[in-house]
């Protein structure tokens, strides 16, 4: 979990500065403020594309989306699960 959140803290600020900076490259008459906003943009939209991926591959992954907790975790090992056991 660590190294993914590792990853995303590297990935989205480095391709928001990927993308200003090929940006100012590609049309330096642009105002700085409109080449911020297209990296802005760019990053929001890679990270929407991720999320609906992400969302897509849990749906695959469990029979009822409500009820289901996935591949990863059983109703034995759920912290969740065990703590409603003692009710």
């Amino acid at each position: 979990m660590l190294l993914t959140l590792a990853w995303g803290a590297v990935f989205f600020p480095g391709l928001f500065a990927l993308c200003t900076w090929g940006i100012r490259r590609a049309r330096p008459e642009w105002p700085e403020y409109d080449c911020v906003m297209i990296g802005t943009r760019v990053v929001s939209s890679a990270q929407a594309v991720l999320a609906t991926g992400s969302g897509i591959a849990i749906i695959h992954s469990c029979k009822n989306v409500v009820s289901d907790r996935g591949l990863g975790e059983s109703l034995g090992t759920s912290s969740l699960a065990a703590s409603s056991r003692q009710n």
